[in-house]
């Protein structure tokens, strides 16, 4: 053998007592030995790692325990099967969280698919135009003061008529060549199909030629519907309502809605009164900035654009992940907004998600905001009414552009 198996010179390892050469420490001089200069040094010797300490239990022990092994320098281990029993109880814990989120997802869809008004606004007549490319939502702002205090009233300046008008309209377009949020002037001069007296009297009330309103004034949204599709050719698959007070209500929900303002407005019939700048408006005055025309060169198709601007900043709020995901704004946010909300048979809360998300993507820059082109915005009518003439060529490219999810013409 060579020098490095004996432990000999150069083979780095020292003699062990007795000649043994398994790596033990020789023992101390005399003269550091603290059992005194004659006294016998006490033998050292090494344990090997791999051999057990006399009387030491095999690993399992008598039980079959699982062992403990042992640091060095530190606490022993953790039994194997105590930290899987951890991580199995972390999981149990984990799927018990997501239960019960989902649970309550579909709890809170249930009872807010719940208070959805729904009601048979759109329903088949002979000659309805056929069903187009996209979907196509009709959405009707009204003066209602339903769920209106007498206070509330006159605080909102909304006055105490009785009944409802439409304060706004809108088509929304969702196609894939990008969503349309078109407004319709109230005062549009068309033809009003003929039909039944809502009073109850049973009568039919004859054909005419009238403001747009007229029909929401006299039929519902039943007639809105109905008068829309005749004189756009557009299929109306989802129809939307609010009134003033689930308006303001679904404002104050989401925290007020942030606006930028070109110029001061103060306008006394509206009770609107703001300064130039960007600014969060809470409900009251984003109802009267909705409502108030006087401050436009242009009267009501200026308020159609500030409508316009306003609706898409709302569905942006209200989209947000902030919004969505905080159950103490969002549950105000369904408790305000579909109390006073009416929608059609088949309008559900998914539906309603849809819309929020398009009219977003307009406001995004993903769609665009138009008026029904206009020939003349102060028509004379022959009863000696002031109205607003559609273009007959260039609103039937857009009304076709629509119908079929084209390209819109340039306007």
């Amino acid at each position: 053998m060579d020098n490095w198996e004996q432990g000999g010179p150069g083979s780095g390892r020292r003699p062990g007592p007795e000649g043994a050469t398994g790596g033990a420490e020789p023992p101390l001089p005399p003269s550091l030995n603290p059992r005194g200069p004659g006294a016998a040094p006490q033998p050292q010797h090494s344990i090997p790692a791999s051999r057990p300490l006399p009387g030491a239990r095999p690993p399992g022990g008598p039980t079959g325990a699982p062992a403990t092994a042992l640091s060095p320098g530190g606490p022993p281990r953790q039994p194997v099967r105590r930290r899987r029993s951890r991580k199995r109880i972390a999981a149990y814990v984990a799927l018990g969280l997501v239960g019960a989120l989902l649970a309550t997802a579909g709890g809170t869809y249930a009872w807010a698919d719940s208070k959805l008004n729904q009601q048979n606004v759109l329903s088949d007549y002979p000659g309805r135009p056929a069903a187009g490319k996209g979907t196509n939502w009709l959405i009707v702002g009204s003066d209602s003061r339903n769920g209106l205090s007498d206070t509330q009233k006159q605080q909102l300046h909304t006055g105490s008529d009785d009944g409802k008008r439409s304060d706004s309209m809108m088509i929304l377009h969702i196609g894939d060549r990008g969503n349309t949020l078109m407004s319709i002037p109230r005062d549009s001069w068309v033809p009003i199909p003929q039909h039944l007296d809502t009073a109850g009297t049973g009568r039919t009330i004859p054909a005419t030629t009238s403001k747009i309103n007229s029909a929401f004034n006299n039929g519902g949204g039943q007639l809105l519907a109905e008068t829309v599709e005749k004189n756009t050719g557009i299929h109306i698959d989802h129809y939307a309502e609010v009134g003033f007070a689930g308006f303001v209500g679904i404002v104050d929900a989401v925290g007020g809605v942030h606006m930028c303002i070109d110029k001061d407005i103060q306008d006394q019939d509206s009770g609107l009164n703001l300064k130039a700048g960007c600014q969060t408006l809470n409900g009251q005055q984003s109802l009267a900035f909705v409502r108030q025309r006087h401050q436009m060169a242009d009267q009501d198709l200026g308020r159609m654009r500030n409508q316009q601007k306003f609706l898409s900043a709302l569905a942006h709020q209200a989209a947000t992940p902030s919004t969505l995901l905080d159950p103490f704004t969002l549950y105000p946010l369904i408790g305000s907004g579909l109390d006073t909300l009416i929608v059609d048979k088949n309008t559900g809360l998914t539906d309603l998600g849809s819309l929020f998300e398009a009219m977003r993507s307009v406001s995004g820059g993903d769609g665009k905001s138009i008026t029904i082109p206009i020939s003349n915005p102060n028509y004379h009518t022959p009863d000696g009414q002031s109205a607003v003439k559609w273009d007959p060529v260039k609103s039937k490219q857009v009304f076709d552009a629509i119908e079929h999810d084209t390209a819109l013409p340039a306007l």
